[in-house]
């Protein structure tokens, strides 16, 4: 994948994962009355129109990913994920840092769990699904973590803040988690093997290829940013960041 600068934003490059899913995310007026439009946030917006973009920040040590919007309905982590972009446009980075803050730009326009009435978090391990190319550029890339960010709400599962790892075949998985869970607080899920529980996480198709991963929650009502939700989210995102030596 060939990564290029973004014009006034000489610190970040840029680089399409997939055209699969592409949207207007400011058509969903419950995550773009929260986003603050600094130039950009705009230009993130845009690129959205095309496909599903990734970006990155710094270079050399080790390569991280911070994913949010598996699932399109699942807001505070996209806000998050957005925020901690411009929160890092001028600071200094000592490892390499991906960022996919809409991993379906359709679903988040739509304010939909699904895409294409697939579930992602269920299909990374199908051929050619949006979250298997995404698993696809994670391994083109050598990215050696990733951070999946969700949100959850009261009557689903997990319904309560937490982060997922499993032991099983990437053990420093439970590392991270039990890290972030000391750091703020979030209930740690430990399984011993990766997909055990259920096939296609983007967490555990990770896990599974010898790529440690987290999957981490916050509690928000579907389709809308419950209070403290985006601010803790962002906490998360900082503390699984600060693991690596940020």
């Amino acid at each position: 994948m060939d990564f290029d600068v973004v014009d006034n934003f000489e610190n970040v490059e840029m680089t399409y994962v997939s055209f699969l899913s592409r949207g207007y995310v400011s058509k969903n007026k419950n995550i773009f009355e929260r986003i603050e439009l600094t130039d950009f946030s705009r230009f993130v917006l845009y690129s959205c129109v095309y496909g599903i973009p990734i970006f990155k920040m710094g270079r050399g040590g080790k390569k991280i990913l911070v994913l949010s919007g598996i699932h399109g309905n699942e807001l505070p982590p996209q806000l998050a994920n957005l925020t901690l972009m411009n929160e890092l446009m001028d600071c200094k980075v000592n490892n390499t840092i991906y960022f996919i803050p809409f991993a379906s730009p359709n679903s988040t326009m739509n304010n939909e769990r699904t895409f294409n009435s697939l579930d992602l978090n269920r299909a990374a391990h199908i051929t050619n699904s949006l979250s298997n190319q995404i698993i696809h550029a994670i391994e083109e890339l050598k990215i050696d973590f990733v951070g999946d960010f969700h949100s959850t709400a009261y009557n689903s599962n997990p319904g309560f803040e937490s982060v997922f790892s499993s032991k099983n075949p990437s053990p420093e998985s439970v590392l991270i988690a039990h890290y972030i869970s000391r750091n703020v607080g979030s209930e740690m899920i430990r399984y011993d093997i990766a997909g055990s529980q259920y096939k296609g996480a983007v967490e555990d198709v990770c896990n599974l290829r010898g790529i440690p991963a987290v999957t981490c929650e916050v509690v928000s009502p579907f389709a809308s940013i419950g209070k403290g939700s985006f601010e803790k989210s962002l906490e998360q995102m900082k503390s699984f960041l600060t693991y690596f030596g940020f």
